[in-house]
């Protein structure tokens, strides 16, 4: 061994030294990650799956929710469907439910299982219709209307909300050494399939499986405060306080709520993070402070 090698391996396991706290810390925990954005382009996407896999394979237990509004809004283009949104969320009729689960559930569930599979683990994609994963409800929201200022119905067609996570299903993969891969999609009691953010789905699996932490993969740092500095840590009344002085607004809300809803379901921590930061999954969960905002009790 030269001295250049010395020198390398002192490296690794000085890394090894600094890691190994987290390994233990997570050892057996269940992380749910939610996964899309421009974190699902290019070589991000291979760093996703290797990373998920490292997780896997160090002894935590990772489920993964994806989204897919970008695969979504080509196939639509494709096949000449209009689409359109109302406060954020896609008007979905009967048409564009069989698009959205056909991408979703089918082509874009399917990649990012076979990213993880390509890095070595065993992952199975499925959607929230299969073993009776997501039992869902037609989402209802009401809008003030700007001319009358009367409050009014929203109805966004087969949107909806999960009204009951069954476990079973991912219990049973991740009991035989498998990752889940989740298409957020639902049906209800009769049947009907329900297209569900994918944000929602995450932190709702998050809480019925008790996870140790959620983490949500987004395009932004985190929750910044009014100077654009990146806010690390959060407690709920902070975040209730940030809400009310306007420090968090417009799509922050829907997913800050979310984290809320998820840590007072009983995970221990949840996470806004940059998924375009290469390693964003690893740098988060095995570095002292993590790269994004944790949302606590």
């Amino acid at each position: 061994m030269n001295r250049q090698d010395i020198k390398d391996a002192a490296r690794e396991a000085h890394i090894v030294t600094k890691v190994l706290p987290y390994l233990r810390r997570y050892a057996g925990a269940t992380i749910v990650v939610k996964y899309g954005g421009h974190a699902m382009d290019g070589s991000l996407a291979n760093e996703f799956g290797r990373d998920i896999a490292l997780l896997k394979q160090v002894g935590i237990n990772p489920v993964v929710v994806h989204g897919g509004g970008p695969q979504i809004n080509a196939m639509l283009k494709r096949l000449s469907i209009q689409s359109s949104f109302v406060q954020g969320l896609r008007v979905t009729d009967a048409a564009m439910v069989e698009v959205v689960e056909m991408v979703l559930a089918g082509t874009v569930n399917k990649q990012v299982a076979g990213l993880i599979n390509a890095a070595g683990a065993l992952a199975v994609g499925i959607s929230g219709k299969d073993g009776g994963l997501i039992r869902a409800r037609k989402l209802r929201r009401t809008y003030k209307d700007p001319d009358s200022m009367i409050e009014q119905a929203l109805d966004l067609g087969y949107v909806g909300e999960p009204m009951f996570i069954d476990t079973r299903v991912i219990h049973a993969l991740t009991g035989a050494g498998l990752i889940p891969v989740i298409a957020p999609v639902g049906a209800g009691e009769d049947g009907q399939t329900y297209n569900i953010n994918a944000d929602t789905v995450a932190g709702a699996i998050a809480g019925a499986l008790n996870a140790q932490r959620l983490l949500m993969l987004t395009d932004v740092p985190g929750v910044l405060e009014k100077s654009k500095q990146l806010l690390s840590d959060l407690s709920l009344s902070q975040i209730r306080g940030l809400i009310a002085d306007g420090t968090i607004s417009g799509g922050m809300i829907p997913k800050v709520e979310t984290c809320m809803e998820a840590v007072t379901q009983g995970v221990k921590g949840a996470t806004i993070l940059d998924g375009t930061v290469p390693h964003a999954l690893l740098l988060e969960l095995f570095t002292e402070h993590g790269i994004g905002t944790m949302i606590h009790k």
